[in-house]
């Protein structure tokens, strides 16, 4: 097993590489404010960072990554176009696998810039695979940007996409409510013992919890308007359902989701971006030909990408988390901009994994 300083050694050498790029050193605290970081990913984010509190700070987590804090000072101080790079510790929980660090070395590259985005996209890419030349490992791309085209452009109602939006990274429940919202499923049976009520807001029974009568009622209405909304077509069903079963090389996939698109025109502007993308590659010799691109890659475990996603795995050793991540964010800048906005894509690498994918091959 490599030993910290082995690691550390390792992560200098490949920050100066893309220091060389043009990027800019960065550093940001190891305690982040946890309003952000819970604003950003939910309660859920309880599960898998350190949590402490200060008297004159409030609740504060050990730094569970680098993108959020390095997109908060870019948009308060950053010019443009600007590159950053970064090394330095991140902190994750482990409570079910003993195996895995609840601490290790990140190394990253970010990219503001709002003038060619496909460019932007295959310098990322190139320069992790160039920094992770040599190891026997599988790259993985896909665009979330496809696929929330795909929902937010479906004919039915604003809050039926919006459902969809909010599972799109819970596959499980995003099928569970698209084959509800296209008639294959009924509604849930408390819901329908509820609506089929003949006066829901009659019986004689206390109020209990923090909703008021008139918002309860407003939700009922809202669920009478739902059961009454025609279901997704089943063209658009086929669409979506052949779109998320797309996993092949580059090439054939964008020629597979022009076929889908028949059905779901309104992906053409994402695909149009996809088509620039493998060009943008292929100018920085990229073999887009055995590229991997699966359209549904990226849903588990990259909630604040929505667009290019990709990611790095040794595929002689499962057990090991991805050697690299990263993709484009471009809503998390506006998130975090204050009413402004600029395109952004980055990444990080894991040099303690590299090193013992390193040891494994002597």
């Amino acid at each position: 097993m490599p030993n910290r300083s082995q690691i550390q050694a390792r992560a200098a050498m490949m920050r100066v590489r893309f220091e060389a790029a043009g990027a800019q050193v960065v550093d940001t605290p190891l305690l982040q404010p946890a309003e952000m970081l819970l604003d950003l990913y939910g309660e859920d984010i309880r599960a898998r960072a350190y949590v402490t509190s200060d008297a004159l700070r409030g609740e504060q987590m050990l730094r569970p990554d680098f993108t959020l804090p390095v997109v908060q000072m870019h948009m308060t101080e950053g010019a443009e176009p600007a590159r950053y790079t970064y090394s330095g510790e991140v902190f994750r929980r482990q409570e079910h696998d003993p195996d895995r660090s609840n601490e290790y070395i990140q190394v990253g590259y970010e990219v503001f810039d709002r003038d060619d985005p496909a460019g932007a996209d295959a310098e990322v890419f190139s320069l992790f695979a160039l920094q992770l030349r040599g190891l026997p490992l599988r790259a993985a791309t896909g665009d979330i940007g496809i696929l929330t085209a795909a929902v937010q452009g479906l004919r039915t109602t604003d809050r039926r996409k919006a459902a969809l939006m909010r599972h799109l990274w819970r596959p499980r429940r995003f099928r569970i409510l698209l084959d509800r919202f296209a008639g294959r499923k009924p509604e849930p049976e408390h819901r329908a013992k509820l609506l089929d009520a003949a006066d829901p807001m009659g019986f004689d029974a206390p109020m209990i919890g923090k909703r008021r009568a008139a918002e309860i009622e407003a939700r009922i209405e809202a669920l009478r308007e739902d059961r009454e909304t025609p279901p997704i077509s089943d063209n658009e069903l086929a669409g979506l359902e052949s779109l998320l079963a797309v996993r092949e090389t580059m090439p054939f996939a964008l020629e597979q989701l022009r076929d889908v698109a028949v059905d779901l025109p309104q992906i053409t502007p994402a695909l149009d971006r996809l088509e620039a993308r493998i060009a943008a590659l292929q100018a920085r010799g990229v073999e887009v030909e055995t590229l991997d691109f699966e359209a549904a890659y990226g849903r588990t475990s990259m909630e604040y990408y929505d667009g290019f996603v990709f990611g790095f795995y040794a595929e002689g050793r499962p057990d090991l988390p991805p050697i690299a991540t990263g993709g484009r964010y471009d809503a998390l800048t506006r998130q975090l901009g204050n009413g402004a906005e600029i395109p952004a894509v980055g990444g990080v690498l894991r040099p303690d994994l590299m090193l013992e994918i390193e040891e494994d091959a002597k």
